[in-house]
């Protein structure tokens, strides 16, 4: 069962527009190793785990990546508000807006809409434990590479608990996987 607390895991408080840098951001939404793919991917494969140790592990990461999911939508939202028709021109988010207007929408930032595709699940717990640490690395590196395109101290605080938080989740991992290796699953 999930409780949603209405607050949100970190704070976000952006100061300046920037829909250059939301455009890049929304691949850390709806993108293949974007925080929706992630908690779908590890709650679809909670159910094939062998006990209820791997089960907890892997809903918890999976609730916790949504709330990554609402921090990521309240970033995207307070770095379009207020955007005039020239900044979208401007930003190149133009193609974007022409569908969707400035709602947050889970697609990459290169425009292509979520896809349960993203998303891997197998019986075999060695093979989806392998998968979600990949997922989490490539994560980690997605917001290397945000922070990277980035110079708002706002922002980057955000990123670089969000890059902290998937390399826990990398660790947790890991651990489950060498256990399960040990049980012979």
């Amino acid at each position: 069962m999930f409780m949603y607390e209405k607050r949100l895991e970190y704070p976000v408080n952006i100061k300046r527009r920037n829909l250059k840098f939301a455009k890049d951001l929304l691949t850390q939404l709806g993108g293949p190793n974007g925080e929706l793919a992630a908690s779908l991917r590890y709650l679809s494969q909670s159910f094939s785990m062998p006990d209820q140790k791997g089960k907890a592990l892997l809903s918890d990461i999976a609730t916790e990546e949504l709330g990554h999911v609402e921090i990521i939508s309240t970033m995207l939202k307070q770095l379009t508000e207020g955007a005039t028709i020239e900044e979208i021109k401007e930003a190149g988010f133009d193609p974007i807006y022409a569908q969707k207007g400035l709602a947050i929408y889970p697609s990459s930032s290169t425009g292509e809409p979520f896809t349960v595709a993203y998303i891997e699940s197998m019986q075999d717990v060695l093979a989806n434990l392998s998968e979600d640490m990949a997922a989490e690395q490539k994560a980690r590196a997605t917001y290397e590479y945000l922070i990277n395109l980035c110079d708002d101290k706002d922002v980057i605080g955000i990123l670089l608990f969000l890059r902290q938080r998937e390399i826990v989740h990398f660790n947790r991992f890991k651990e489950l996987y060498e256990e399960y290796e040990k049980k012979g699953y």
